[in-house]
């Protein structure tokens, strides 16, 4: 595994450990969900729907495939041995990325603004700085928009182990 894939591993764990007890847990994934939810007011219910749906079933892929000693909670040990396998995950991880971005998206034109992604983004745990040179890394438009489509690829493209020199690996490390 790259040195950059692994990074994303250590800091997707971070986030993904939302009480912060260092252990995945189902709660986890339903506090990010309720933040990330409501940091969307102008989607539909349809798409937070979604979103609380792809939380789940990231959490039950996990649950089914990570942990190894079946105790209702996966260490970093358990995560970072399989959880880059996109073999095992692709169904869960596309899941995720096409309801996080059609939350991007509230107006359905395709686009997400800045401001939009912002906010999603700072639901999940990243920081500011890294957030906007992500998206300037995804070279939005005139208008400061990027397509749905540009983000889901993106999404996708973070959790490929061997994936280099993404535009995600502008979210590892210290702020850009």
């Amino acid at each position: 595994m790259h040195r950059a894939a692994i990074g994303r591993v250590k800091l997707i764990f971070a986030l993904f450990d939302a009480d912060g007890t260092g252990y995945l847990e189902a709660e986890d994934f339903e506090l990010m969900a309720t933040r990330v939810v409501a940091a969307s007011p102008d989607s539909s219910d349809a798409a937070k729907a979604a979103m609380l749906a792809a939380f789940r079933r990231y959490w039950t892929t996990l649950a089914a495939d990570l942990d190894a000693d079946r105790d209702g909670r996966i260490s970093f040990e358990e995560y970072a041995a399989c959880v880059l396998s996109p073999e095992r995950f692709d169904g869960a991880v596309t899941e995720f990325a096409e309801a996080l971005a059609a939350l991007g998206d509230p107006d359905g034109d395709g686009l997400i603004e800045r401001s939009v992604f912002v906010a999603l983004m700072t639901a999940i745990g990243f920081e500011r700085a890294n957030i906007d040179t992500l998206f300037d890394a995804f070279e939005p438009s005139d208008a400061d928009r990027i397509t749905v489509s540009v983000w889901v690829t993106g999404i996708k493209d973070y959790y490929s182990p061997e994936k280099v020199g993404i535009a995600g690996d502008h979210l590892v490390g210290e702020p850009a």
